[in-house]
């Protein structure tokens, strides 16, 4: 059966069509077919009009595997000799990550077919407003909303003159009439149609109505001896306006600042065997160093022994001990802003050992320790590179913002990012964290204020606290705050 044709449906089953088939971003056909199929293996569910549509569907659906955000495009291709060219931008845009719905005109029909669109877009392809298979619920509609943007590749000069003064005679000009998506223009036409005073009435139109154009570029005609400006742009450039208007660069409120972060425990060595160290996981650092790389800053992460993987455009410097941590981070400066998240071990033993310490007869070998440097006191008191923001971090298991009020006093720096690193709280190691940001308000006469956030993952505290970087060091705020 190459199609279905479905009459006299109530309402209610109409509207669960309706729901069920734009949750699943499918075709109200393809939806019917789809709950054939569940009928015919048993997995019959009720039709209710606003019953959730299943978690599992015997349709094949596109998976993906990208970590960019979904999107989906309703291609309208218009009639010209350049239509052509609209079916490598089909697989230009999935190549994005970019599903592909397409409405060819009749014109368009003359140039590429409905079966070449619909294998390169794996989708139906939509050519007819008074189709009985789609307008009994009113396709143009869906494929005028159902989408986050509409192409139109080619836009021949009769597709903008209808689009320019509202006409709706066919598919292509009902969806286009009825959308409130965006809208990106390919132009395609002879020069001379390009620069006919009417065409350049309707360009100026278009655009003040905020319809978006991409060329057309300059160049040879399909005509023998014409050349000018009237050529399609290429296939990837089209894709890569579109990507641009469905995912817009994400703002860079640190670009140009250069941010040191630590990271991680220290080791300290007793002997070529043994060491003092710490539970620190580096989980929290690296997420920081990520968001701040994210937000357009040059990120330099000293990181003592994790199990992570580097952040991508982030320069890591690998260290062992405290004093070599110290050596990498006075090394690194001048820096605009220093985030000590390293969990540095506080004490090492006066003399390592050269050789593996054994057990004797007498016991114990004595282990004397002496205090590591304070990197963080060392840093915030400079006189010369001091980073003008200067941020510690405080895990603590009692008396938590006490005691991490003391530590902004006794350090020197300008904010303490406290947390309670209690073992029933799971932070050390784990993937969670509770965080309480403490800094003085230079409005209040350098009064201690306490903003406490909420409970989430590492990367949300990352991305909070470079947010709340960003507003500090340039005024503005850097990303959309989370709610507390």
């Amino acid at each position: 059966m190459a199609s279905l044709t479905i009459r006299k449906l109530d309402e209610h089953v109409k509207t669960y069509l309706r729901l069920r088939s734009a949750k699943n971003r499918r075709s109200v056909e393809e939806e019917v077919r789809v709950i054939l199929r569940e009928l015919i293996g048993g997995r019959e569910e009720p039709l209710t009009p606003f019953s959730a549509p299943p978690a599992a569907s015997a349709a094949p659906t596109l998976q993906r595997t990208s970590a960019l955000p979904e999107a989906s495009v309703t291609l309208i291709i218009g009639g010209g000799i350049a239509a052509y060219k609209s079916l490598d931008l089909i697989r230009r845009l999935k190549e994005r990550r970019i599903e592909v719905r397409c409405v060819l005109t009749k014109a368009a029909q003359q140039f590429v077919t409905p079966l070449a669109a619909s294998a390169l877009s794996h989708e139906r392809v939509y050519t007819d407003l008074f189709d009985p298979q789609s307008e009994f619920d009113a396709g143009h509609i869906r494929l005028a909303r159902d989408c986050d943007l509409i192409v139109v590749a080619p836009a021949t000069a009769d597709l903008m003159a209808k689009m320019a003064n509202g006409h709706a005679d066919d598919l292509a000009s009902a969806i286009l009439l009825a959308t409130n998506r965006k809208v990106l223009l390919a132009p395609a036409m002879n020069p001379l149609m390009w620069n006919n005073a009417a065409t350049r009435r309707n360009v100026t139109q278009l655009q003040r109505d905020g319809v978006v154009l991409i060329g057309p570029n300059s160049g040879e005609m399909a005509e023998a001896g014409e050349a000018g400006i009237g050529r399609m742009s290429e296939a990837i450039e089209i894709a890569t306006a579109a990507e641009r208007l469905l995912r817009p660069p994400v703002p860079k409120p640190l670009a140009g600042k250069r941010v040191l972060i630590t990271a991680g425990p220290t080791h300290e060595p007793i002997d070529p065997v043994r060491y003092i160290a710490n539970r620190s996981s580096g989980k929290q650092g690296f997420a920081i160093a990520a968001a701040a790389q994210a937000a357009g800053a040059e990120v330099i992460l000293v990181s003592g022994p994790v199990d992570l993987d580097d952040p991508q455009g982030v320069t890591v410097k690998h260290v062992e001990s405290a004093r070599q941590m110290l050596e990498q981070v006075q090394a690194s400066l001048p820096a605009d802003i220093a985030i000590f998240a390293a969990a540095v071990a506080d004490w090492r033993v006066a003399s390592e050992g050269e050789q593996k310490l054994k057990k004797t007869s007498a016991g114990m070998p004595p282990l004397q320790l002496v205090e590591n440097p304070d990197i963080l006191a060392t840093i915030s008191k400079l006189t010369d590179q001091r980073p003008p923001l200067v941020i510690g971090f405080a895990a603590e298991t009692e008396h938590l913002i006490d005691n991490a009020k003391s530590k902004l006093a006794r350090k020197g720096c300008d904010w303490i990012v406290a947390n309670d690193v209690s073992p029933a709280t799971g932070v050390m190691g784990g993937d969670r964290n509770t965080v309480h940001l403490i800094s003085k308000n230079a409005e209040k006469n350098g009064e201690i204020t306490v903003d406490s956030w909420p409970v989430m993952t590492k990367e949300q505290v990352a991305v909070e606290l470079v947010a709340h970087i960003a507003e500090s060091v340039t005024g503005k705020s850097g990303s959309p705050h989370l709610e507390h």
